[in-house]
């Protein structure tokens, strides 16, 4: 499709009556062998919109209902998502062109392909690891490059790291399993032999030598995304691509002594890459578990062992879902019921499960807490409940649908509440509160990089405007995100698109921050992008499955 194709300011324009495409009626399995076509359509139940008892008792049918579609206030199917363009009335902010400029500038490429958008483009700074492609980096270039219309990019990659995930991977003498991401890759190019060639890090170079958990989950989600997008099935529905995503739940689908439906993970597995105290069961692994396993649930085929896995998937997500707002979830009168718990409590009437000591509740949480207002914790375990707020964990819950729409109503509801706290002068608080002293000697092992009030340690890092944004508009409540949007503005280009900023309330650049660095600048993009055409919220979005709501026996929040 190239009605009007146009290039502004590095945006490609498309006008804005595009045909609508869709996948209507089809059984999946035979996109295979032909493209998507433009298709008239009506709005009919996606196969995301279906609720997982639905899908448990259609297995048997053979054929899958249709891709959800997201229509924009003027009604555009959300499949032949528009790039960015100056549709509205008004001039693009002067740091979009830039932004775009920057962002082009960080593109690497492979046997003349682009493959990927590097860490940094800081030449200022030794390199160390980032002049890298980060699979979780990546993931807002590509969300932008997606968006503007530019699909190839996005296609490179997954195909590029699908192929990586089939190395042996190795850190001394112990294999990995055969589903584990990289963490990232480099492009090593030989200008006497014209030859460029691939090494990629699954974690044994890494700081603490630890498997990036996430990978493997923003790979199902941008692949969903691309999806999505794109309308092209082919690359999901091939052989590689399921075979692909098989492997990867299979890491996190088996069996063992688990007796919650959470993820154990070790620190430093995710974006928060270092030791802070996020072992055990931290909630951005579980919103990003729980999201790629429902993104799962629509990119596998019905096919013999793609219906094994969808019936794993959804037993899963039931138990999940469950725990997570049963467990997880901290609101006014939670915290009250906790402080108030008795310990020691056997059987199955026990109400304090975990054996959870009141007297372990920071002093910080009882004034944080508003009235109105909750939040997904960071860590529930045995004895132990980690009552930091994780900015990224629970914008993925809202986008996910992990929330219920309440929950998400709250979580806004503390984020205006609490903005001094969480977002300051520069969105978005990492995390909500640092740590500090002999708790930080602790926790951290005296780690220099996570100070108190920097870096992942209360750091504020503009990457996550894009979450926030995203949150925001699911909703409907874009005002919270302009007036974020207006902060990142008014210093991020003035400071040469730091990495994070430092300080109580994100006021000074950090002391270890690089410069240009891709996911800031990409996050601002695909924000802006967001707000400006609502409809690409569907490429990230999951509307709720209304057959997995808890019996939550707790006043809510958001009726007092």
């Amino acid at each position: 499709m190239d009605h009007g194709v146009k290039e502004m300011g590095g945006i490609r324009k498309v006008d804005s009556h595009c045909s609508l495409t869709e996948i209507d009626d089809y059984d999946l399995s035979k996109l295979l062998d032909k493209p998507p076509r433009p298709l008239n359509i009506e709005r009919q139940r996606s196969f995301d919109e279906r609720s997982l008892s639905e899908l448990s008792i259609g297995l048997n049918r053979g054929s899958v209902e249709n891709f959800e579609t997201m229509y924009s206030p003027v009604g555009r199917s959300f499949l032949d998502t528009p790039a960015s363009s100056t549709r509205n009335s008004f001039e693009p902010h002067p740091m979009v062109a830039e932004a775009w400029d920057a962002l082009r500038r960080s593109l690497v490429f492979y046997r003349g392909q682009p493959v990927g958008t590097i860490a940094a483009h800081d030449h200022t700074e030794e390199a160390l690891n980032y002049d890298q492609v980060f699979v979780r980096d990546f993931v807002p270039s590509a969300l932008a490059f997606l968006m503007n219309g530019e699909h190839d990019i996005v296609k490179n990659f997954l195909l590029k790291t699908l192929h990586l995930q089939g190395w042996e991977k190795r850190v001394d003498r112990f294999k990995l399993g055969e589903g584990v991401m990289p963490a990232s890759f480099k492009v090593l190019h030989d200008p006497a032999r014209n030859t460029d060639t691939i090494i990629a890090d699954f974690g044994e170079t890494a700081i603490g030598r630890v498997a990036p958990v996430d990978s493997g989950f923003w790979w199902i989600i941008l692949l969903r995304a691309y999806t999505k997008s794109t309308g092209d099935l082919t690359l999901s529905e091939s052989s590689d691509f399921q075979k692909g995503i098989r492997l990867i739940l299979s890491l996190c689908l088996s069996e063992g002594y688990d007796t919650f439906p959470t993820l154990l993970c070790a620190d430093g597995c995710s974006m928060i890459d270092r030791r802070m105290g996020v072992y055990g069961y931290p909630i951005e692994i579980q919103a990003l578990f729980f999201m790629a396993l429902r993104c799962a649930c629509s990119l596998l085929k019905h096919d013999a062992e793609g219906k094994e896995f969808i019936e794993r998937i959804v037993k899963r997500l039931h138990a999940l879902s469950y725990h997570m707002r049963s467990y997880f979830w901290l609101d006014f009168q939670q915290l009250n019921d906790i402080y108030r718990y008795k310990t020691e409590e056997y059987s199955h009437t026990a109400v304090n499960k975990f054996n959870v000591i009141p007297d372990s509740i920071p002093e910080w949480l009882f004034d944080f807490m508003p009235t109105r207002g909750g939040y997904f914790i960071g860590n529930v375990s045995p004895a132990r409940m980690d009552f930091r707020w994780f900015a990224l964990g629970n914008c993925v819950a809202i986008l996910s649908s992990l929330a219920t729409p309440d929950q998400s109503m709250a979580i806004m509801d503390l984020i205006e509440s609490r903005w001094e706290e969480l977002v300051g002068e520069m969105p978005l608080k990492i995390c909500y509160p640092a740590i500090e002293s002999h708790e930080w000697r602790i926790v951290t092992g005296c780690d220099p990089k996570n100070t108190r009030w920097s870096y992942h340690n209360g750091g504020s890092w503009p990457v996550l405007l894009w979450l926030l944004t995203a949150a925001c508009i699911k909703t409907g409540r874009p005002q919270i995100a302009r007036r974020a949007i207006d902060l990142i503005e008014s210093r991020l280009l003035k400071d040469s698109w730091p990495e994070y900023y430092d300080g109580k309330i994100g006021r000074y650049i950090g002391k270890q921050a690089r410069k240009y660095q891709t996911w800031s600048i990409a996050g601002y993009l695909v924000a802006k992008m967001m707000l400006e055409d609502p409809s690409h919220l569907g490429m990230i979005s999951l509307e709720e499955d209304k057959q997995m709501k808890p019996l939550i026996k707790r006043s809510a929040s958001w009726t007092c």
